[in-house]
């Protein structure tokens, strides 16, 4: 599915009826996630019994018979996406740190901020710019506000519609099954080939000797974030928020923060686009960013670079626009002398390669581009290779840009 999201334009009863379907949500999920913890070993706990439970809890609590069945399901859905993730990673033999804490535990949800539904409770307007919530949580009719128009994809490709709450108000999102190639314009053949290697001060070199600098939005932004969160602090009294300034300056932290994410986002697909549109073979290091940013040196660095949004939205645009993509292993791209192949070892603080082999001289990046191209261009093909030839699973649920 592919998602897309638009501006909602509500009232203050309107928000806060938005927010107690929320509330209901984080319930119905937490409820759910109790049963299989308290369950038995003979008690066969699945993702059927627990859309059964949700039928008993809106017998037992009004609240929850307010809020639509199928949104109550998609509650339910919830828990059992994080109960069946935690089985997985123990048949895979993830590594555990705490006995609850297993191989990813499931838990509580304490801060949930969106409600969805499947194909019931919701109905659009004639023109689509408006959308109507029927259940009793009384949410009535939302107004959209985006340059996405709905009428371009039919009504039964909508699966699912989503609310959700952010720092700067609420987004309506619409889950459309479709395959995004049918509706993308063909590009026509660039006859180029490319190899990207990611860095922190160089978003990225390829191997044509091109490189796009950092923007480091994070950074920039670190005084202010820093500023306002001393702000927010000193409204916090006594282990509890005691007035709405302190919520007020916890909406400023958050709208700042949602900035920085927002300008990041679309740094990374703009860059991505363009990669795609000028090259027809696109190869990238298949680097494990979740564990190289537990480096606490570069954690901050490495999560404000972006490197995992960068890769997911290079797979996206590859797929649409019919572009070979491959991901191949990042061991000694760096070390390895692009011209004669000999292993030359340095440090990080060497930025430039230099061959005592054969005197080739080059960037450091650029040499690494230039290793990932030969790299890709030896395994296109082949058994095992990264390319894509359907859409990645985890490409599922992309909210495109708007």
């Amino acid at each position: 599915m592919i998602v897309l999201e638009m501006k909602a334009v509500v009232k203050p009863s309107q928000c806060a009826a938005i927010d107690d379907a929320i509330r209901t949500v984080q319930f119905i999920r937490n409820k759910a996630l109790r049963l299989w913890m308290n369950a038995k070993r003979e008690d066969r706990i699945d993702k059927y019994s627990l859309n059964k439970y949700c039928a008993l809890l809106a017998k037992e609590f009004k609240f929850a018979d307010e809020l639509n069945s199928t949104a109550r399901q998609a509650s339910a859905e919830r828990a059992w996406s994080a109960i069946s993730r935690f089985y997985d990673n123990c048949k895979k033999g993830v590594k555990r740190k705490k006995v609850r804490n297993a191989a990813g535990y499931p838990k509580f949800q304490k801060n949930n901020r969106s409600v969805e539904y499947k194909h019931s409770g919701w109905k659009l307007s004639e023109n689509r710019k408006k959308i109507t919530f029927t259940d009793k949580k009384n949410i009535g009719t939302l107004k959209l506000k985006g340059t996405r128009d709905l009428n371009f994809y039919p009504l039964d490709q909508i699966k699912r519609v989503r609310i959700v709450r952010r720092a700067d108000g609420y987004y309506v999102q619409f889950c459309i099954n479709l395959d995004v190639r049918e509706y993308a314009k063909p590009l026509e053949p660039s006859k180029k080939c490319v190899g990207l290697d990611v860095g922190l001060k160089i978003f990225y070199a390829d191997s044509d000797g091109e490189m796009v600098e950092t923007p480091k939005y994070y950074r920039q932004a670190e005084k202010r974030l820093n500023r306002l969160n001393r702000k927010k602090s000193k409204k916090f009294k006594g282990g509890q928020p005691q007035s709405n300034n302190y919520k007020k300056a916890r909406k400023r932290y958050a709208r700042k923060h949602l900035r920085v994410s927002r300008q990041r986002k679309g740094f990374v697909q703009r860059e991505a686009l363009r990669v795609i549109r000028s090259n027809d073979l696109v190869v990238y290091e298949d680097l494990n960013v979740k564990g190289m940013a537990k480096n606490s040196k570069l954690a901050k660095s490495i999560n404000d670079a972006a490197w995992s949004i960068f890769r997911g939205w290079l797979e996206y645009f590859g797929y649409k626009y019919g572009k070979v993509i491959v991901a191949v292993a990042p061991h000694n791209t760096s070390q390895d002398c692009s011209s004669c192949g000999e292993k030359v070892p340095k440090s990080l603080s060497t930025r430039t390669h230099v061959c005592s082999h054969c005197g080739y001289a080059e960037d450091r990046d650029v040499n690494a581009a230039i290793n990932i191209l030969k790299k890709g261009l030896s395994t296109v093909g082949h058994t095992g290779t990264h390319a894509w030839g359907e859409i990645p699973s985890g490409l599922a649920g992309y909210v495109l840009p708007n």
